[in-house]
């Protein structure tokens, strides 16, 4: 596999997948530059080689084709300026003239497409309602057929591919994975943002230093079944946080009031603390809750044993004896995963036990243990406590980040590594 440090991009250009998905407000303006500035080492080493850039992209999911709300047009004066080169843009990532445009690029130049998702072929599924199974399956064939040619235009507006978009990887779409095809392995490699988020999962899954932890929040079972089986066969200890905790509490006999609760899966909380055990896994759960009369940063709360939740009240946050207990687990850990937020972190009077969970990884990463945050929630946390910065890695690739916990290849990784 090529890497991107020894490649030299003098005199070609390069079709890179980035992910400017960025939040914009009413008035379209960019409201978090995160994944724009995290491609920046890879575009800049492309320019600094004397190549030039084809930069390509999907914003949220437009169901029409094109839809103004979701135009990559807004994104191009922040992307010049963080660039440090004004970045043309082409108002269509297909046709001739946009095919024109990325031929006449010179060393140093850079051109961004407008949103690949405009067509139904980057994610390769056919659009709008559909009378029967049979016309929907006729629809998708027809997409999957040009879905080819969609991506071959793609591939011949440059002479190597770069992605860069690990946020994306998880997907099969023309611009994430088929592309790929179009280049031998000397000519397509990852970016340096693709490139760490693989090796940072990399080592948590197969590199692992022990003892492992998982700290796995979320408000439900049903969404991490998956990632929890996966993990009961690799880690030495699983926290379980967030509104899991209280279908977990419920099946062991507790009483959760009105906390959230998945209880058509009762069983399957037993199933997998049983696998756990089978396993030699310490599952940690919650002992204490602090709970509230109400769903609001304003609500009357205390704290209560977590099997003791009262009716009217609900659990928003674990309880200062559990946040002792997990950060002690997670200080004596060589390797942490966290993905999922102890409570209801947006309100400030419910961030105790995230916040506990992020000191501790802290603590234990200055220590030498190796960190990963994953998952839009636990980054947000680690953002707003104002530790990023102080673990090993934070991942940008929310459901790549879940699926290759899970265990599964993703489409965009096997593309470039080609196994």
């Amino acid at each position: 596999m090529q890497s991107i440090d020894q490649f030299n991009f003098s005199g070609k250009k390069a079709f890179v997948r980035v992910d400017f998905n960025v939040p914009v407000d009413e008035n379209f303006a960019i409201t978090d530059d995160t994944r724009i500035r995290a491609a920046m080492p890879t575009l800049k080493k492309i320019l600094a080689d004397g190549g030039s850039l084809i930069l390509a992209s999907h914003m949220g999911r437009p169901k029409k084709n094109p839809d103004p709300k979701y135009s990559l047009r807004v994104i191009v004066d922040h992307v010049s300026k963080l660039l440090g080169v004004p970045v043309q843009f082409a108002p269509d990532c297909m046709g001739d003239a946009t095919a024109a445009m990325a031929a006449a690029l010179k060393p140093g130049e850079a051109l961004l497409l407008e949103n690949l998702r405009f067509y139904a072929e980057e994610e390769g599924k056919p659009r709008g309602e559909f009378a029967t199974e049979e016309e929907k399956a006729a629809a998708k064939k027809v997409v999957k057929e040009s879905q080819k040619e969609f991506t071959a235009k793609l591939a011949a507006y440059a002479d190597c591919y770069v992605n860069d978009a690990f946020g994306t990887a998880h997907r099969a779409h023309a611009s994430t994975a088929l592309i790929a095809k179009h280049f031998d392995a000397e000519n397509k490699m990852f970016g340096y943002l693709m490139e760490k988020e693989v090796l940072a999962v990399e080592k948590i899954m197969t590199d692992t230093a022990r003892p492992f932890t998982a700290i796995m929040g979320g408000s439900k079972v049903s969404s991490k079944i998956e990632i929890i089986e996966n993990l009961l066969t690799k880690v030495d200890n699983l926290i379980i946080a967030g509104g899991m905790t209280y279908t977990f509490t419920k099946a062991l006999g507790g009483e959760v009031g009105n906390s959230i609760c998945e209880t058509d899966k009762l069983d399957l909380a037993l199933e997998l603390l049983e696998k756990g055990k089978k396993n030699g896994v310490n599952i940690v759960l919650a002992v204490d809750a602090k709970i509230a009369d109400a769903f609001s940063n304003d609500a009357n709360t205390k704290f209560v044993k977590v099997g003791s939740i009262p009716e009217g009240w609900e659990g928003l946050d674990i309880g200062p004896e559990t946040e002792k207990n997990f950060a002690e687990v997670i200080k004596n850990s060589k390797t942490i995963l966290w993905n999922g937020p102890t409570g209801v972190f947006e309100f400030d009077n419910f961030t105790s036990g995230s916040r506990a969970v992020g000191n501790a990884i802290v603590e234990a990463t200055k220590n030498g243990a190796f960190s990963l945050v994953g998952g839009g929630d636990s980054v947000a946390c680690v953002n707003k406590f104002g530790i990023a910065d102080q673990v090993s890695y934070v991942s940008t690739g929310g459901g790549a980040l879940l699926e290759a916990i899970e265990g599964r290849v993703l489409p965009g990784i096997e593309a470039i590594r080609g196994y």
